[in-house]
């Protein structure tokens, strides 16, 4: 299979060249990257960038976050409920820890446990695009980005309306452990908007239900979200938003197989963010922000018989400023800013712990010559548990046609524990109040190739992280304990290719196709021989979707293979077809339509089959 998805990208390229004088093909839209102090269009960008947009997300099988990033190239989705029920990330082969994610630039981070972090608000409707960046961005970023970053950028709707959506699916097997009754799922979502000239508005609320896929993972998922933009001026501009999950789920294995059959896990996230853009002069802009985050987190496991055995409760909050501001010189721009955030838990495994990190930004990019692009710059850290830390990085570009470019990268970054690294206090799992930081160091090189109805991108890079955090243990019988297990370097290709064809002015196919290899090697000092997370990163990763819209019908195949370092390999394949007649749309999702059994995460077997039947009303 992988000779023949390389036959397909070979095939891609040569169709190409047969096409590229025929009227009928066409130019990929720019899309403009939103950067926390520059904004650059892809087609410019000097960093490995994967775009997920909004009209890709619309023709996927998936109504969750998670579904949309597990056709991601190099993004590592490893759910342990599915359909957006909990599910961890990572990118090119790091652990669930070591990816930031932002929300419009502002970073979610789970400082209890990064198993949180995709507890979002939000639904996939309200989002423009998804901005994948591979590789350390401390000096983007700041804290945590030590793999990369997942960038959510949300919508600012043009027109008013209405939404109106519904669904249901099943897998039509029946729970013969428990109630007996054939596993299901449904919701329902509503939403509005008001696109005005000089303000937008969109507001959505959705409730979610299933009584599982197996035994104890049934689940009920409640969500609001608001979004508000305001430009006063040309020179001033408000965003406000706001957002609330509760999310209550059977836990059959999610933590501790075989003793948790019975667990169940609640968790609730409050998000709210308000940033601002001004323009003091025409070469100066300064962009304030202020995010908190409240997560509370409920795991019983003994499920609700016996909520006084095996209960854990844990309470976080984080609240985070940060000032960016750009100036263009006369050569380049410089791009600079401060953040400040304040973490703190209380806990009944982990205990009351709070701390504070400073950060201060410095960078600058400019054209050394017309084809010669490099942005240079720093990130200098504060953390009150581990003192002053400095992480640098250097990107060039250079085009060397139009339409081809060269880039190369140099980056570091790192990874601050989280509480329940560093306190946990359970039977079975104990954490390490020595623990070190995570830090990671990373070299890439590679090229771009965009011409008309044609994107490639190819890369190869190096990656060694210090101090790796891992759960290691001796002997089945013993704990679980955090540990900094020694030094994990990474060799990685990356390859990604679209390919776009207009047949007529009705009809249209486009193909996309990625491959991520990484070798990984590992040195300790250590005895462990138990690990939890660091064996079963990703060795082989095939994405593709193939999608054909004919006016407004559209016909989408999806495919997705992984080979861990350990265990078997998979392929999973998915299927929509939607139906868009005025103003309503109709579509089917087949998931997992070959019936394939395979796990992600350690001994949970993932959905069978599964059929999904839904319709939507919108008017904007």
């Amino acid at each position: 299979m992988k000779k023949i998805y390389l036959l397909v990208l070979t095939s891609i390229c040569t169709n190409f060249y047969a096409q590229t004088k025929k009227d009928s093909i066409f130019e990929f839209d720019e899309v403009i990257i939103n950067q926390n102090r520059f904004s650059t269009p892809i087609s410019k960008e000097n960093r490995n960038v994967y775009v997920i947009t909004s009209e890709t997300i619309k023709k996927l099988p998936g109504r969750t976050l998670q579904e949309v990033l597990q056709y991601a190239n190099g993004v590592d989705i490893r759910q342990r409920g599915p359909f957006g029920t909990q599910a961890d990330i990572s990118v090119d082969g790091g652990s669930f820890e070591q990816t930031v994610v932002l929300l419009n630039g502002a970073k979610v981070i789970d400082s209890q446990t990064a198993h949180n972090m995709l507890n979002l608000p939000l639904p996939v409707e309200a989002i423009e695009r998804i901005e994948v960046v591979r590789g350390p961005a401390a000096r983007t970023y700041g804290i945590n980005s030590l793999t990369g970053a997942i960038n959510i950028i949300t919508k600012k709707p043009s027109d008013s309306g209405i939404l109106v959506s519904t669904y249901a699916g099943s897998n039509f097997e029946k729970d013969t452990e428990g109630s007996g009754d054939t596993f299901y799922g449904n919701g329902v979502q509503v939403g509005a908007v008001l696109g005005k000239e000089k303000q937008q508005h969109m507001i959505f609320a959705s409730h979610d239900k299933s009584n599982g896929y197996r035994y104890n993972t049934a689940f009920e998922n409640n969500k609001i979200f608001y979004q508000g933009n305001v430009q006063f001026n040309d020179a001033n501009e408000i965003q406000a938003s706001a957002g609330y999950i509760n999310n209550g789920f059977g836990a059959n294995a999610f933590y501790a197989a075989p003793g948790d059959k019975n667990s169940s896990e609640a968790v609730q996230t409050t998000f709210a963010n308000i940033q601002s853009k001004h323009s003091i002069t025409d070469s100066w802009k300064i962009m304030p922000r202020v995010t908190y985050r409240y997560n509370y987190d409920d795991y019983r496991y003994l499920g609700m018989a016996n909520l006084n055995v095996g209960r854990s409760q844990h309470y976080t909050n984080s609240i985070a400023g940060e000032l960016n501001s750009t100036v263009k010189l006369g050569k380049g721009e410089l791009g600079f800013g401060a953040e400040f955030r304040n973490e703190d838990i209380h806990s009944s495994n982990i205990g009351d712990h709070d701390r504070e990190n400073v950060g201060i930004y410095a960078e600058y990019r400019t054209n050394f010559t017309e084809r010669l692009n490099v942005n240079i710059g720093t990130y200098l850290n504060y953390n009150s548990d581990y003192k002053w830390q400095i992480y640098p990085g250097i990107d060039a570009s250079y085009d060397i046609t139009k339409e081809f470019k060269v880039i190369a990268n140099v980056g570091t970054s790192q990874r601050i524990p989280s509480f329940t690294d560093l306190y946990l206090k359970q039977t079975g799992n104990i954490g390490n109040t020595d623990l070190d930081s995570e830090n990671a160091f990373q070299s890439e090189i590679g090229f771009k190739f965009n011409r008309k109805a044609l994107s490639l991108n190819a890369n190869y890079f190096y990656r060694k992280i210090d101090n790796y955090i891992d759960w290691m243990r001796n002997l089945t019988t013993q704990p679980w304990q955090s540990q900094n297990t020694g030094d994990l370097s990474t060799n990685g290709v990356n390859l990604r290719g679209n390919y776009r064809f207009d047949f007529s002015k009705d009809s249209r196919l486009n193909i996309v196709l990625g491959y991520t290899y990484l070798d990984s090697e590992f040195k300790s000092s250590r005895t462990e021989i138990y690990s939890k997370y660091l064996i079963s990163s990703l060795k082989h990763q095939v994405t593709n979707t193939i999608d054909y819209q004919y006016r407004n019908l559209s016909v989408l195949f999806a495919t997705r293979f992984n080979e861990r370092i350990t265990g078997p390999s998979y392929w999973i394949n998915d299927f929509r077809v939607s139906q868009s007649i005025k103003k309503f749309t109709i579509f089917l999702d087949a998931q997992n339509i070959f019936n394939t059994t395979y796990y992600e995460v350690g001994a949970i077997p993932l959905p069978s089959r599964w059929f999904t039947l839904g319709a939507k009303f919108v008017t904007f």
